[in-house]
């Protein structure tokens, strides 16, 4: 199998939903090429995958959960933090993209959204979404002071 070829059905199986691990049991298994993880995980970085796709999917997972959690009188367990009054709201996403470590999106409260991540060397990555405007001084500072709760966990 060409790289090529092997490169498409990575990107054909990414899109379907699974995960790193099961394209590489495939890969080996019903194609006998052989790849590491980290391969594999590199590989996918340069494929046009819709990632966020798969953000939506648990965002709406996460939304009925939420439903359930409130008709249960559970209380709000989404992942997200930020204030209810239009201030800065911070998702961590539970599916991570390849070369990130930990991964998301951001609603700023002057309404611009951006998608974020978190390398293994701990460099914060920001990439506004869309039209939206280059984030302010003041949305900074409130992205970074919600990031880190929410990665805090509960107190």
């Amino acid at each position: 199998m060409e790289n090529n070829e092997r490169n498409q059905l990575i990107a054909k199986l990414l899109s379907e939903g699974l995960s790193l691990s099961d394209v590489q049991k495939i890969l080996k298994d019903q194609h006998q090429i052989q790849m590491t993880y980290m391969d594999l995980r590199l590989i996918s970085t340069e494929l046009e995958v819709n990632w966020k796709k798969f953000d939506v999917k648990k965002e709406k997972e996460s939304a009925k959960a939420l439903e359930n959690d409130k008709a249960s009188g559970v209380g709000d367990n989404t992942g997200a933090t930020g204030a209810s009054d239009g201030g800065t709201v911070v998702n961590v996403s539970k599916l991570v993209r390849p070369g990130a470590a930990v991964s998301g999106d951001v609603k700023f409260k002057s309404g611009g959204t951006a998608e974020w991540y978190l390398d293994a060397m701990g460099r914060l990555g920001l990439n506004p979404t869309g039209n939206s405007a280059k984030p302010t001084e003041e949305d900074l500072q409130d992205f970074q002071r919600e990031l880190q709760k929410s990665l805090q966990g509960p107190a």
